[in-house]
């Protein structure tokens, strides 16, 4: 019997815990909900989803390998990583940074929302552990071409990602008046994700090929 990812509960699992767990995706989206309702946090967890495809692209070209080879090239693109989160934690902290909740203030377009969540996926260590060190694992081994294949866990996992951060990032807008109302709530809110993103930040930094 063909193999199919809808049908292994192992691969439904490890996803949706790799999914859920928190991560730079999550908390964007959940700041978004937040600063900008219901619109915003899908919008951002549309971005988050396009932000996998460049590890998608990475683990079934090859292109991961050459980081493994390259320290050079791995610690570039680490580095950068982490001075984007630590960024991400500063603008945490301004009051008009991403958590910013102004009724008066004009519409982002969908496109910045997308964008900037694509980024912060696309430099998520979390998706390239998922696609180089699990992916393979629910690749049958005599599997003549397996492309195909790694394309339909991908896409599992992309639509697993939109669902469950769709979910968080809806949530948080419905939470969006009651946080509106207390001020001190979404001080220690902000405090809160800039502390997520430094340790997202020190977690990277201390990632080794």
């Amino acid at each position: 019997m063909p193999f199919s990812s809808l049908s292994d509960p192992e691969f439904l699992l490890t996803s949706l815990i790799v999914v859920a767990s928190p991560g730079s995706g999550a908390l964007v989206t959940l700041a978004a909900g937040l600063s900008h309702g219901a619109r915003a946090a899908l919008l951002t967890a549309l971005g988050c989803t396009v932000g996998i495809v460049p590890h998608m692209l990475a683990a079934i070209t090859g292109l991961v390998a050459l980081l493994h080879a390259s320290a050079l090239a791995f610690d570039a693109i680490k580095y950068a990583g982490v001075l984007y989160l630590l960024y991400m934690a500063w603008t945490a902290l301004q009051e008009r940074g991403p958590l910013a909740i102004d009724p008066n203030s004009p519409p982002r377009s969908a496109t910045g929302f997308v964008v900037h969540a694509a980024l912060i996926n696309l430099l998520n260590p979390k998706l390239s552990i998922f696609f180089v060190a699990f992916l393979p694992q629910f690749i049958p081994h005599d599997t003549p071409h397996p492309t195909p294949l790694m394309l339909e866990l991908s896409a599992v996992f992309m639509l697993m990602t939109f669902i469950v951060f769709a979910l968080y990032g809806v949530f948080a807008a419905a939470m969006r008046d009651r946080v509106l109302s207390r001020p001190p709530v979404l001080r220690w809110m902000r405090r809160g994700f800039a502390a997520a993103f430094v340790g997202l930040g020190v977690k990277l930094a201390l990632v080794q090929r």
